[in-house]
C-alpha cells in the first residue's frame, strides 16, 4: 500500500513540476495569440474572392477559437465557398499550437505540422472549389456575419469571445492560459497514471501504435468538438505515443466548434454531412499516407 502511495505521489509531483515549467511559456503563447487576434480582427476579408481558400488556410493557422465558427456562419449565409470552409477547418488546430509553444523543444515539430496543414488546406480548398460552387447570397456583409458568429457561438472552453473587447489583453491571456493549463495538466496526469498502471506496452496496444489504424482512431478523436481532444492528441504526440501522421489526421478533423456551428446554421443537412465526411476522409487518408512514408 505504501509503495502504491509513493508511486502516486511521484506521479503527482512529476506532473505538477512539468506543468509549472510550461506555465510561463503557455502564458507567453496566449499573450501573443491575443495580440494577433486583436490586430487581425478584420482579416476575414481574405476569405472572399476566387482564392479564398488560401486566405482561409492562413487564417485557420492562427490558434484562435473564432475563425472556424465564423467561417461556418459565413458559409451558411452563402458568403464563402465550400473550398474556403474546408481550408479553414483543415488548417485549424484548436489548442494544439499553444501546447506546442509551451514546450520549447517542439518548435521544429510545430513548424512541420503548420506547414503540412497549410499546404493540405490550400490544396483541398482549391480543388474543392472546382467541384463545388456556391453563389453569394443575402445583403449582409462578411463583417456583419462574422460579428454575429462571434456573438452567438463561443468556444467550447468558454475563453475567447467572452473576453475580447471587454478586458485587457493580459487578463484575456491569463484566463485562457489557466483554462487550457487545467486541461493540459489533467491530461498529463491521466497519461502518467495510465503508463504507471497499464504499462507502456499495453498503452501502445490500446493506441494501435505501429498500426495503420492509428490515424483512423486519431481522426475520430480529433472530430470531437472540444478543446480537450486537441490537447490530448498533442500530448500523446509529444510523449511518443502517436505518430506524426496520426496527429496530422486528428488535427485535420479537429475544426473546433466549426462543425457544430455548421450543422446548426446551415439547413442543408446533406451538404453538412458531405463536408464532415470529406474532412474525415482527408484526415484519415493523409494520416495513413504519412504513416506509410515513415512520418
Amino acid at each position: 500500500m505504501s509503495e502504491l502511495m509513493e508511486t502516486l505521489f511521484d506521479i503527482l509531483l512529476d506532473t505538477a513540476i512539468d506543468g509549472v515549467k510550461m506555465l510561463p511559456f503557455l502564458f507567453g503563447a496566449y499573450l501573443l495569440i491575443e495580440y494577433m487576434e486583436h490586430r487581425a480582427k478584420n482579416l476575414h476579408r481574405a476569405l472572399g474572392g476566387p482564392f479564398g481558400a488560401v486566405g482561409g488556410a492562413l487564417l485557420g493557422l492562427v490558434p484562435q477559437c473564432g475563425f472556424s465558427a465564423a467561417a461556418a456562419n459565413l458559409y451558411a449565409r452563402g458568403l464563402i465557398t465550400t473550398g474556403t470552409l474546408l481550408a479553414v477547418f483543415i488548417s485549424t488546430s484548436d489548442e494544439a499550437i499553444p501546447v506546442l509553444l509551451a514546450n520549447p523543444g517542439s518548435l521544429g515539430l510545430m513548424g512541420q505540422l503548420l506547414l503540412t496543414k497549410a499546404l493540405l488546406a490550400v490544396a483541398v480548398g482549391l480543388i474543392a472549389d472546382l467541384f463545388f460552387r456556391r453563389n453569394r447570397q443575402g445583403e449582409k456583409s462578411a463583417v456583419q456575419a462574422t460579428r454575429e458568429g462571434e456573438h452567438h457561438h463561443h468556444h467550447g472552453c468558454g475563453s475567447c469571445d467572452a473576453y475580447r473587447g471587454r478586458h485587457p489583453l493580459l487578463r484575456a491571456a491569463a484566463v485562457h492560459t489557466l483554462q487550457i493549463f487545467a486541461f493540459v495538466v489533467g491530461i498529463m496526469l491521466a497519461l502518467n497514471l495510465a503508463i504507471a498502471l497499464i504499462g507502456t506496452d499495453n498503452l501502445s496496444r490500446l493506441l494501435l501504435q505501429n498500426s495503420l489504424w492509428q490515424p483512423v482512431l486519431a481522426a475520430f478523436i480529433g472530430a470531437i468538438p472540444n478543446c480537450a481532444s486537441s490537447v490530448l492528441l498533442t500530448e500523446l504526440y509529444l510523449s511518443g505515443s502517436l505518430t506524426f501522421g496520426s496527429v496530422v489526421a486528428g488535427l485535420t478533423t479537429g475544426a473546433g466548434l466549426g462543425l457544430v456551428v455548421l450543422f446548426k446554421q446551415n439547413h442543408n443537412k446533406r451538404q453538412n454531412v458531405l463536408i464532415f465526411a470529406t474532412l474525415l476522409a482527408i484526415g484519415i487518408g493523409v494520416g495513413i499516407v504519412l504513416q506509410l512514408l515513415g512520418f
